[in-house]
């Protein structure tokens, strides 16, 4: 059968060697040059909880300068002003994302206020039922993870980052979506230009309009054809005899790359990181299992892969004692949040052992992840699968300065490890 026009001759190969690229974009694009932004949050958060940031003075700008005017900035860093801003929809809008990513990617669930938030994702979320779920995880998510191992389980050494934890969602999503796998190498280019706007705007531009493009291909196929896969499912769902068009499919699908692959990408390696440089930890959850799902929920408390989200102040309102005013924007420091100590004794230490509560890593109120089970469901596969593989894995003690880095993304650039084979 004829595949839409993105096809690359000799895909497999080309998609391994397209990796290094791919990666190296995502890190100089999107994470930031820095280290550890902990100490400096828990200062401002100390001294500030909401805080006024100058944004001219931030990007360098003059401010005799005749510019076009800019919205105030505030930052907001505790877990529980986090946690009520998220759940006051009303009073901090969502539509933020309208003057952003909503340039690139069209009107995604991510910029919809209720009520018309509501509806749009009860119609998203068919397809995130658990039956899906349950199709996916052997499927997709299974064989992905035993390729990609396939590949070095037999050399005793590896880079966790670019032979496992980048590639893996990137080619679960292209499954659960149904891409010909021909298709991949430049689905994972145009998706990498999208979500670097702040790079090359002009370059993102481009890449949407070749995704829509693809898409709407492969929707047109769909309607036609069903199979069992994401674009299929989300041409089918109905609510209420009402269903997705065209221009709602679009967004969703361009989104999910940077709300999918993006975050777990980079949660999954903060995970290994966590485990792999504490090895008495890695021991507990190699011998029990069952301490998996609370590794998970540490690691991305932890070092969540994404510190802010953004909200606009629909109406002035009062934080903390700090007057916002309407037209606002509004920082939210989901790190911060995460490593609050009126909330966690020793925030800043990553323990798989203390009480679970939840965090802000999948956000909260009406705009709570909804790929969070998949999220969950690709980590806990990928973990298991690592360890019944990669016997006696570990940390290559002569491999340099390894390190979680990033000020807006956060995840380690490699994961340099040994195993017995």
């Amino acid at each position: 059968m004829d595949t839409p026009g993105m096809v690359q001759p000799s895909a497999g190969h080309q998609i391994e060697d397209g990796i290094e690229a791919l990666l190296t974009d995502q890190n100089e694009g999107l994470a930031g040059d820095v280290r550890d932004p902990y100490p400096e949050l828990a200062h401002q958060r100390r001294q500030a909880p909401v805080m006024r940031v100058d944004l001219r003075a931030q990007l360098g700008m003059s401010t005799d300068a005749e510019l076009p005017p800019m919205p105030d900035v505030y930052t907001v860093l505790t877990h529980d002003l986090v946690q009520r801003v998220l759940r006051d929809p009303e009073t901090f809008s969502s539509a933020v994302y309208e003057d952003t990513m909503g340039l690139v990617m069209g009107k995604t669930i991510l910029q919809l206020d209720p009520p018309n938030h509501r509806g749009h994702r009860n119609l998203v979320a068919q397809a995130f039922r658990p039956k899906m779920l349950e199709r996916w995880g052997p499927a997709a998510i299974g064989e992905t993870v035993n390729e990609l191992i396939d590949t070095f389980a037999d050399r005793g050494h590896a880079d966790l980052v670019r032979e496992f934890t980048f590639p893996f969602p990137i080619k679960v999503i292209s499954r659960i979506l149904g891409l010909p796998e021909e298709d991949w190498l430049r689905f994972f280019r145009l998706s990498v230009e999208l979500i670097s706007l702040t790079v090359d705007f002009e370059r993102a531009v481009k890449a949407s309009e070749a995704l829509k493009g693809y898409f709407q291909e492969l929707i047109d196929m769909r309607r036609a054809e069903p199979r069992e896969d994401l674009i299929s499912e989300l041409v089918q769902a109905e609510l209420d005899g009402r269903k997705l068009t065209d221009d709602e499919i679009y967004p969703f699908l361009r989104l999910l790359l940077p709300a999918g692959a993006e975050t777990t990408f980079r949660s999954t390696g903060n995970l290994l990181y966590g485990l792999l440089t504490n090895p008495d930890q890695l021991h507990a959850v190699r011998e029990d299992r069952a301490l998996i799902p609370r590794a998970i929920e540490e690691a991305i408390r932890w070092e969540p892969p994404l510190l802010f989200i953004q909200r606009r102040a629909t109406r002035d309102v009062e934080l903390d004692g700090v007057e916002i005013p309407a037209g606002s924007n509004i920082a939210l420091g989901m790190g911060a949040a995460n490593r609050d100590p009126d909330r966690w004794t020793d925030p800043d230490v990553f323990d798989i052992h203390r009480s679970p509560q939840q965090h802000m890593s999948f956000a909260d109120g009406p705009h709570m992840c909804l790929g969070m089970h998949l999220s969950r469901l690709e980590t806990r596969i990928a973990l298991n699968a690592l360890f019944d593989r990669l016997p006696n894995l570990r940390l290559d003690p002569d491999a340099e300065d390894v390190h979680i880095h990033g000020f807006m993304f956060r995840s380690p650039m490699s994961l340099p490890v040994l195993f017995d084979n």
